[in-house]
């Protein structure tokens, strides 16, 4: 049994909450004074729970936050000081305008009546509160919306985050702008745009129909190969999976992005979140967990990515740690809560998937780093020692008879280790495809320990910086109410 503070889905207050196993599940319940008892599926499989339970790692958070403790979590967001995670990815909605109306968005601007539009100096300002955060800066940064390419000036957005210093620069995109106009591609591309991250719910059409109003598919297509036309060559798909709509087709969305990896790098599932009020019932019959997805993914690739071969996302920590220590350089540490996200990597080879976990031991080699992490000591003959004695060892961790018969997996290792830097990341994504969940809570599985060690968070034009979940459950409305304006009902020739 576990304890935690969550939200009452009716007023949103703050409540208590217990977590406990029944049936081979996770579940959540709490009680509302005013609003009565609520009942959730937390996790859907207590097995998996408690592996991803193992791998929990805390970090320290920033020295700089932006607010001070009063009301206590969630109502403090920020970030307080007593938040532990550093923004690892740092989102900026550019606008709520959208140029489609999906009944699955947080916000637009053609059903409020309201626009929400930083200006150009408001976004500028937030990416140097990013820069600026302690000890860690923000390194990665994601343009959102509403539709962020409804902006003619995000082009000039993405080229100052590039000359700030932003290594990863991507935008959360529908791509009908992508798909309709080439040259606003290469212009992003030619300012600094690295990833899109795309919405990609399935291949068939009434998938389409039933989440977004319309058949898509064929503009995501279109999308694709005009990011490859732009020279793009790192488009995420982002499928926002509800069981009964799309989940039988996770192994599709798996396969396309395969059958394209010169383009696509990975595949970001997204288990729909209940942003609105729904029913038990209903929320019982569409709830989808990450372990929903890990089975799913098992299931129809035949097998071929199993359920052992996922991850909580803290279990790269040691990775961080190390090069920390031995670059002598404060670096991002993925320190969120494991049971927020899970992803493993796969190589495609004849058609078939290999998961990274088939030919190396990752778990032996996360131990290797972490154990040579408590003997370096930040004087150099030392230091040396213990780096060559990890590099000794990574061939123990390394079965190539396994893997993919075109990279020299060791020597991939080895390169890590020894450099650690943007091209060997690049060079390991350009062979291996990235397979993920981010399960983003709503006000029914809600738990503030998950907030407190979030590392995807909202910057805003109020001078803060707000975990993800929080801000989309409780504090939107508040920020953007500052900063709206009506919103002209004559659409752009964008949006049209």
């Amino acid at each position: 049994m576990e304890y935690t503070k969550s939200i009452c889905p009716e007023c949103l207050d703050v409540i208590e909450a217990k977590i406990f196993e029944e049936n081979d599940m996770i579940m959540m319940e709490k009680t509302c004074p005013e609003h009565g008892d609520f009942r959730e599926v937390y996790w859907s499989d207590a097995k998996l729970y408690q592996k991803f339970k193992k791998f929990e790692k805390m970090g320290d958070g920033i020295s700089n936050p932006m607010t001070k403790t009063s009301q206590g979590c969630p109502k403090d967001c920020g970030i307080c000081e007593k938040h532990k995670t550093t923004t690892l990815l740092a989102n900026i909605d550019v606008t709520n305008r959208c140029n489609m109306s999906c009944p699955i968005c947080f916000a637009n601007a053609k059903t409020r009546g309201l626009i929400y539009e930083p200006t150009f100096e408001q976004i500028v300002d937030m990416l140097k509160m990013l820069r600026d955060e302690k000890p860690t800066r923000c390194f990665s940064v994601q343009f959102s919306g509403g539709e962020p390419t409804v902006r003619d000036d995000l082009p000039e957005i993405i080229r100052v985050a590039e000359e700030m210093g932003f290594v990863q620069i991507q935008i959360a995109t529908n791509g009908i702008r992508i798909a309709k106009d080439l040259d606003y591609a290469k212009r992003m591309m030619k300012a600094g745009l690295r990833t899109v991250y795309l919405s990609f719910d399935g291949i068939s059409e009434e998938i389409y129909r039933d989440m977004r109003g319309f058949n898509a598919f064929p503009m995501k297509v279109q999308a694709i190969k005009n990011c490859r036309a732009a020279d793009i060559r790192s488009v995420d798909l982002v499928p926002t999976i509800a069981r009964g709509i799309n989940d039988h087709e996770i192994g599709d969305i798996i396969r396309f992005a395969a059958d394209n990896r010169d383009v696509v790098k990975g595949v970001n599932f997204q288990p729909i979140a209940f942003t609105g009020r729904i029913d038990q019932e209903s929320r019982n019959q569409k709830r989808f967990t990450i372990p929903d997805l890990i089975k799913s993914v098992e299931e129809q690739t035949e097998g071929q990515v199993p359920a052992d071969a996922w991850y909580p996302v803290p279990f790269v920590v040691p990775v961080s740690r190390f090069l920390e220590k031995v670059q002598r350089r404060n670096l991002p540490e993925f320190t969120v809560h494991p049971h927020c996200g899970a992803a493993t990597y796969a190589f495609v080879e004849n058609g078939k998937l290999i998961p990274i976990t088939d030919f190396i031991d990752v778990e032996g080699f996360m131990g290797i780093l972490d154990d040579a992490s408590e003997e370096l000591n930040g004087k150099r003959p030392k230091d040396m020692l213990v780096l060559a004695k990890v590099l000794k060892m990574i061939p123990q961790v390394v079965d190539s008879e396994k893997g993919p018969k075109d990279i020299n997996v060791t020597k991939l290792l080895v390169n890590v280790i020894k450099d650690g830097g943007k091209e060997v990341t690049r060079q390991f994504h350009r062979n291996a495809m990235f397979l993920g969940c981010m399960h983003f809570q709503d006000p029914y599985n809600f738990d503030a320990h998950r907030v407190e060690s979030c590392g995807v968070h909202y910057a805003t034009p109020d001078g803060r910086v707000i975990p993800f979940c929080t801000y989309n459950t409780l504090h939107r409305d508040a920020v953007e109410s500052k900063f709206l304006r009506p919103y002209e009902s004559k659409p752009t020739a964008i949006e049209s």
